[in-house]
């Protein structure tokens, strides 16, 4: 009886032992290639199932009263504004994790990977790093390094300023605020010049002196833009209030 019970704690510990120190395969293959998934955010101009099911829950709580058509508009937006205020959630208008969670909804993870240098391994893959670096990717990845952190900056100094969503991705998904959200570049995988440009912006380096606006003069189209006050020019961006 006694050997019995010693050959099974034995066996108990060397599996215990096995387990602790195995990874997965496909854990080892992420970490090495250095890349890691980044949380689905449905946001205006999104379309597909997911939005399809936001739909359904908002109109069923009564939040929401346009057609089921899995097309992230004015009316979802809207809807999903009101839902937050109800919930005591980040009014932003942005269904991220928090969100969907409060809807009781499990989005699968984006497909698109966001490639991470060794410096950033330790962030959590939710954390705005990776959403900001993916914005200064879309927005700016042929400027100049500082004009990338700049550019992570004035998203920063939005989310601090009254006149703007309190989030990250509230102010980078605010209906027609970013081209790159527009036109899906947001979606291309960040350099590690991009991610370290985040990083630095998050630590504090605003080369824009506090900005809340930057623009292209060559291309830009909004006459608007044109009545703010430039404190700056980095690249072919320019800086201002």
């Amino acid at each position: 009886m006694k050997k019995g019970l010693l050959l099974t704690t034995i066996f108990v510990l060397v599996f215990l032992s096995i387990f602790m120190f195995y990874e997965p395969k496909n854990l080892l293959e992420s970490s090495a290639n250095g890349f890691l998934m980044a949380p689905k955010v449905l946001y205006w101009g999104t379309t597909g199932q997911d939005v399809k099911d936001v739909q359904w829950k908002l109109r069923n709580w009564k939040y929401y009263d346009g057609k089921v058509d899995g097309v992230y508009g004015a009316r979802t937006y809207r809807a999903v504004r009101r839902f937050q205020a109800k919930n005591g959630l980040n009014i932003d208008g942005v269904v991220g994790p928090s969100t969907a969670k409060a809807m009781g909804l499990n989005f699968q993870a984006s497909k698109t990977a966001v490639k991470a240098s060794t410096s950033t391994a330790g962030i959590n893959q939710k954390g705005d790093v990776y959403l900001l670096a993916r914005a200064i990717h879309g927005e700016a990845r042929g400027e100049p390094y500082v004009g990338k952190v700049a550019v992570g900056a004035v998203i920063l100094n939005r989310v601090r300023h009254p006149s703007f969503p309190n989030t990250v991705a509230g102010v980078i998904y605010q209906p027609l605020a970013f081209t790159a959200v527009a036109d899906g570049q947001m979606n291309l995988t960040p350099g590690k010049d991009s991610i370290k440009a985040a990083r630095d912006a998050l630590n504090g380096w605003d080369p824009s002196y506090g900005c809340v606006y930057y623009w292209n003069p060559a291309t830009a189209t909004s006459k608007w833009i044109w009545s703010r006050k430039v404190v700056l020019k980095i690249g072919k961006h320019w800086f201002g209030n």
